[in-house]
């Protein structure tokens, strides 16, 4: 019984890595993909102490460039007709008074951790945090209450009550904190982002964006 076991496992080891077909790559990718979800994915959840270890950005909201709308080109609320180079200083003459009118200078934000921010494709490492542990200034992962999707955007203020903290973020893109960035309660965080892997992300998003063409997921 064993012996047998043994053959079916070499021969699905040989279809697997020599067979050049297509059912064969389908296949790997169908195992690769259900090595990293069950296996390797909690194995670093359990890890890094958060249900989300990593987080693939879909969106631009912590981009530091000006992006196309249709017309012009837009920061933090403010247009361009041409696409403006951005480095720290740009982007802080562009967007600090957000930041400066709620007490944060140009200095803090120098010290903040992603302080040129991060783009879409990227993805991000996440250790899990209590929230007593949270600082302005920090990266955080929370649950939305509007959609699916795990947000992930800055914290630019916290909120301290008798018995609880609540955090107020915004995207470094944005003009302004959006209606699911405020007053966020201690259990929606899911932890804080401390790594960043550029552009990996973007294989997550292709994938969902195929799995969606065959009306698969969403």
């Amino acid at each position: 019984m064993f012996n047998q076991i043994l053959q079916y496992l070499k021969r699905f080891w040989r279809f697997i890595w020599y067979e050049d077909s297509i059912a064969s790559w389908i296949v790997s990718v169908i195992l690769a993909f259900v090595i990293v979800k069950f296996i390797i994915y909690p194995l670093l959840g359990l890890l890094l102490g958060t249900g989300y270890p990593v987080v693939a950005v879909v969106s631009g909201s912590m981009e530091h460039t000006a992006v196309f709308n249709g017309a012009k080109y837009e920061l933090c609320g403010d247009k361009f007709s041409t696409k403006p180079e951005m480095d720290f200083d740009s982007y802080w003459a562009t967007c600090g008074s957000f930041y400066q009118a709620i007490n944060i200078s140009k200095e803090d934000f120098g010290q903040f951790r992603f302080k040129n921010g991060f783009n879409t494709g990227d993805v991000m490492v996440i250790l899990g945090i209590k929230p007593k542990d949270i600082k302005i200034g920090d990266v955080i992962v929370f649950k939305s209450n509007i959609r699916k999707e795990p947000i992930i955007h800055r914290v630019v203020e916290i909120k301290k009550t008798s018995d609880k903290m609540l955090f107020v973020t915004k995207g470094d893109h944005n003009s302004s904190s959006g209606p699911d960035d405020k007053y966020i309660e201690e259990n929606r965080v899911l932890g804080k982002a401390v790594f960043r892997l550029p552009w990996v992300g973007y294989v997550k998003i292709m994938f969902t964006k195929l799995l969606a063409l065959f009306g698969i997921g969403g």
